[in-house]
């Protein structure tokens, strides 16, 4: 029985890590900035859609090759989104000197 308790709450932490992910990319989105800030969030943003966009075709011809339904969970996409655009965040506020 501690075994799924334990469980359930590291279930709960990390369902609480991306939501606040999710919560924390829609504010640095619309947050205002100087010039620096604004390209580093560009290219971040640019970097983010390129990814996601890549990885729905992809998902679109192995539903196409498979003969299987498509089907999007849109929590994960938007966890995988978040996850994305702040590994691409830090990258450029490093290369940039953020």
């Amino acid at each position: 029985m501690a075994k799924y308790v334990i469980m359930l709450l590291f279930f709960a932490a990390v369902l609480l890590i991306f939501a606040a992910l999710d919560i924390a990319m829609i504010i640095s989105l619309i947050r205002p900035g100087d010039e620096r800030g604004q390209v580093i969030v560009w290219k971040a943003s640019a970097f983010t859609l390129l990814g996601m966009t890549g990885a729905l075709i992809i998902e679109i011809i192995d539903g196409l090759a498979t003969g299987q339904e498509m089907t999007i969970n849109p929590f994960v996409h938007l966890t995988a989104t978040a996850i994305i655009y702040f590994g691409a965040l830090v990258f450029f506020k490093k290369r940039h000197g953020g």
